[in-house]
């Protein structure tokens, strides 16, 4: 199909029943008629809000309330629940006193004739180095998690709390015990107090030098140390192409062949554009572009735009109609008559989604395949990210960006941070400012660092329409006034999640076989969000699960799947680079030139280009 038919009206409004439009501006009672028939927010209601969503890094004080006190309430109603939590807590107090008694003497002479009453969470890393089994730390890390575990029995388990409000409780009560983590404190970390004596404090002077650095660049707004060293275009994003089409929210790259021949069929990579596009292109050694140029594939890249304040009407369809399928239109000018092997990353594979659907019901799809890469379909299951959405958390975010413009991500990663407070806030602050050691920059973790921005219009309305209401898996999602189906897609799709992804949890992932009516191969990787899908081969305890279903198959449980599917060693990079193979034309053919500039689509720079430099 050549995408051809671009709307010059304005894009529609979006609204839910019983609720202003999401953007808010008074020029919209011309657009919708009557839509202020209700009283629209006071504005100083909204800088309120505003002004307390910032410093809570967007978390509403007013949902965590109510979380807490249908916690409270239903607790006081559970005469039941207070005596095992009763019982809980004196077997626990007896099982630590009997440690310690054990203990007391054995430590002295044999620390592993000591074994611990309670151990740790495989992820919680932080009780890990020997010096934690010795006395009295041993007694003390061993308090904490007999705490932790009565806490989280307290939090959970009483009937009638909500399962959100459940939930939330339960992740904040965690939150506020991993602040007390003897981890943090001087006094109660041996490997800090045993750095102390060996360098003679050093270690502190160290540490508030890092302090002061992180100080002054959380002002400045500036890179952290060492990130200089990855800079795209320099050292990160340097696969050899040119950009060949602009518009006011995209670049489209195309990048150079490396071989005298190449397979037929383009691929367009459609990132997400909450961070910078070229995770997918870091250093040369773990660059996917990298990885499929030199395999023979044509590749064109979408870089995003970095919107700012003027950009804050930008809404989901615009992302779609400039954004994807002006992309689309740009790689069938300069490869025509050849279908697309469509590649979509996280948010930027949701969409790619939305557009296989909406195209497939309005004629010939003009993909050859889809692959999505960490990318939700269906958000009922999103993990501990849907702690944060529900009406009060989405009213705190849209009046926060409605001063703005946008959310900066610095905002939003408050939220990634709780997420994961071991490791991206505790952790680090005793490496850092406690240990006075720096964390070895990366070219992953200078990426992760280049920071954007959302628009005000898009983020609520992928809020709204993906997260609370779940539109696009309930059928419900509509593009061009017409709602689009899963279903609809009928090109063969390769989804890849990964196992510990607090983004976009696997078993979300997953949920795409329930409504794919097509040939569906899925892999689970090894690692998180990112550094799953940066997992090229060679790179050091990577593993992946792998099975193909045909359109006609029985729906398998994922768990089920997953106790049933053998571990594969090693990256699911060449799998894949198989799959392309495999459901492509087996002709390969001369490049095509770079662009099309008897279409409007010339080289215009070479990549990285222009928008991944905007800050």
């Amino acid at each position: 199909m050549q995408i051809t038919h671009f709307r010059q009206t304005g894009l529609p409004v979006h609204l839910r029943p019983g609720r202003r439009p999401v953007r808010g501006d008074a020029h919209l009672e011309t657009l919708v008629p009557g839509w202020n028939d209700e009283e629209a927010p006071s504005d100083i209601d909204r800088v309120i809000h505003a002004t307390v969503a910032r410093s809570t890094h967007g978390v509403s004080p007013i949902s965590v309330a109510l979380a807490y006190t249908d916690w409270a309430m239903h607790l006081m109603m559970s005469p039941g629940k207070w005596q095992k939590l009763t019982q809980k807590a004196a077997r626990k107090e007896f099982r630590l006193a009997s440690y310690a008694l054990q203990c007391s003497a054995a430590q002295l002479i044999s620390p592993q004739s000591c074994p611990p009453c309670i151990a740790p969470l495989p992820q919680d890393r932080r009780f890990r180095d020997p010096s934690w089994q010795r006395w009295p730390f041993n007694l003390i890390y061993q308090g904490f998690l007999l705490n932790q575990q009565w806490w989280h029995n307290a939090m959970t388990g009483i009937s009638g709390v909500s399962a959100h409000h459940e939930h939330v409780v339960s992740f904040v009560t965690r939150q506020l015990l991993d602040m007390v983590s003897p981890v943090n404190f001087i006094a109660t970390n041996p490997e800090v107090l045993a750095a102390t004596a060996k360098e003679g404090g050093q270690n502190f002077v160290r540490g508030a030098v890092n302090f002061l650095e992180d100080l002054e660049r959380e002002d400045s707004k500036g890179l952290p140390p060492g990130a200089d060293a990855f800079l795209p275009g320099k050292q990160v994003a340097v696969t050899p192409g040119q950009v060949v089409y602009r518009n006011h929210l995209i670049e489209v790259i195309q990048y150079s062949p490396k071989t005298a021949q190449v397979r037929a069929e383009p691929v367009l990579i459609v990132p997400a554009w909450i961070m910078k596009y070229y995770i997918l292109d870091l250093s040369p050694h773990n660059s996917l572009v990298n990885y499929l140029v030199e395999r023979g594939h044509t590749v064109f890249m979408i870089s995003w735009h970095n919107p700012s304040a003027d950009d804050r009407d930008l809404g989901m369809d615009e992302y779609l109609w400039t954004g994807v399928f002006g992309a689309c239109k740009a790689v069938q000018a300069i490869v025509p008559n050849r279908k697309i092997n469509a590649v979509g990353y996280c948010l930027g594979g949701t969409m790619l989604a939305v557009a296989a659907a909406y195209l497939t019901e309005h004629g010939d799809t003009p993909f050859n395949s889809m692959t999505l890469l960490a990318a939700q379909t269906d958000f009922s299951e999103a993990g501990e990210l849907s702690l944060f959405i529900d009406e009060s958390q989405i009213v705190y975010l849209e009046n926060l960006m409605w001063q703005q413009g946008y959310l900066d991500t610095r905002q939003m990663a408050g939220a990634f941070q709780l997420l994961r407070s071991n490791d991206l806030i505790w952790s680090r602050m005793v490496h850092d400012y406690l240990l006075g050691q720096r964390a070895p920059m990366s070219d992953l973790m200078a990426w992760n660092a280049d920071t954007t921005r959302m628009p005000y219009r898009m983020h609520s309305e992928y809020l709204r329409r993906l997260f609370l209401n779940n539109d696009l898996f309930a059928g419900r999602y509509k593009v061009n006034g017409k709602s689009v189906a899963l279903s609809d897609i009928q090109i063969p799709i390769f989804a890849v999640a990964t196992e510990t992804d607090h983004v976009a949890p696997w078993h979300s992932v997953y949920k795409l076989n329930l409504v794919a009516d097509t040939d569906v191969t899925f892999v689970l990787t090894s690692g998180g969000h990112n550094a799953g899908i940066v997992s090229e081969p060679g790179h050091h305890n990577r593993r992946f699960r792998i099975s193909s279903w045909r359109a006609d198959e029985r729906y398998v449980d994922p768990d089920r799947w997953y106790m049933e599917t053998p571990t594969v060693e090693g990256s699911w990079w060449p799998v894949w680079a198989e799959w392309l193979r495999h459901n492509s034309n087996a002709q390969l053919v001369a490049p095509p030139p770079m662009g099309a500039p008897a279409q409007g689509y010339a080289p215009m720079t070479p990549a990285p280009g222009a928008y991944v430099h905007e800050h």
